[in-house]
């Protein structure tokens, strides 16, 4: 996901997103640990999605805050 589309979300929208990436990457962290992981690059793709969205709800707390 590029960074352009998740700065059109809203902040609620970027927190929901940022709960399921969470998720995922835990269910991927089990994947490999258990058994090979069909695209091993999908974890580290998901790691910079969380990162991504992070980014952005930290650029946008002080506004949020400052009215």
């Amino acid at each position: 996901m590029e960074a352009k589309e998740l700065r059109e979300m809203s902040v609620e929208d970027l927190a929901q997103k940022r709960l399921s990436l969470h998720e995922e990457i835990g269910n991927l962290k089990l994947k490999r640990a258990t058994s090979r992981l069909e695209n091993p690059m999908k974890l580290k793709e998901t790691k910079r999605d969380l990162a991504r969205v992070e980014t952005i709800l930290r650029e946008r707390a002080p506004r949020e805050q400052r009215g």
